[in-house]
């Protein structure tokens, strides 16, 4: 447990939370917190689903600007590495992984929420990528995941004018999926992954490896990967309990083996 992030586990769910007040300003400090916490929640079993969340008034507004504003380029440049990185440990937990955003997710915010698989949101939330503003662009996976996500023409647009997306327009756009009353975040977050916390967790980390994977390559090779990936489930017992299941008109009691 960090000093501003903690994993906090119930019942299946792994919650990374954020508590530095009053914005969650994500310093190194919390960036390096955030890599353990995805860590711990990558590599404890009792974790089948993850939440990342910022609390009931606001996810992460960004960057500490403050502690950004007295680096130089030799500082950035050994820093940076680093601030991408600690944010791909979010993305790599091989588990379904939602965020559960409140308030604003800004900057650094709107990249740790791009590192999760999916995204609700308050419905009087305000997502962005403001880096430019500052004469910047974002540096820990915007300008790549948001363009993914949204396409090309609408990132450039959010990353080249800096302006606050609202929650009405993230939804139409896929950068959220779930738009709730801001009371009903965290209860909206956990119910969109509690279905898997029963399911064939290691068809799920392939599932989520082969399309994330995927995104990265061209078509064959990503066809070639998913092959493999899809070959090696037949090493599980979760994949025999599956198909015997299948056959035998029953549900399933998947293990996670």
């Amino acid at each position: 447990m960090g000093e501003f992030v903690r994993l906090e586990i119930k019942d299946g769910i792994g919650t990374i939370r954020l508590e530095r007040p009053p914005m969650n300003a994500l310093n190194a400090q919390v960036q390096e917190e955030l890599r353990a916490a995805a860590g711990d929640a990558t590599t404890t079993d009792d974790v089948r689903a993850v939440v990342v969340y910022g609390g009931e008034k606001v996810f992460a507004a960004g960057a500490d600007i403050k502690e950004m504003a007295t680096m130089s380029y030799v500082d950035m440049a050994a820093r940076a590495g680093a601030l991408s990185s600690a944010f791909d440990a979010i993305a790599s937990i091989p588990k379904p992984v939602v965020a559960a955003i409140t308030g604003y997710a800004l900057g650094g915010g709107c990249e740790l929420a791009l590192a999760c698989d999916w995204r609700v949101a308050a419905a009087d939330a305000k997502l962005g990528q403001p880096e430019i503003t500052l004469g910047i662009i974002p540096g820990a996976g915007g300008t790549q995941r948001l363009a993914r996500l949204v396409g090309p023409a609408r990132a450039k647009d959010i990353i080249m004018s800096g302006r606050f997306v609202d929650a009405g327009e993230a939804a139409s756009i896929g950068l959220v999926d779930r738009v709730v009353p801001a009371e009903e975040v965290y209860d909206a977050a956990v119910a969109l992954v509690h279905p898997y916390l029963t399911g064939p967790a290691q068809a799920l980390r392939a599932a989520k490896l082969a399309v994330d994977g995927g995104l990265q390559m061209d078509l064959a090779s990503g066809l070639a990967w998913e092959s493999q990936l899809f070959a090696a489930l037949f090493a599980t017992d979760d994949r025999t309990e599956g198909m015997a299941a299948f056959v035998e008109k029953r549900k399933p009691g998947f293990t996670g083996r």
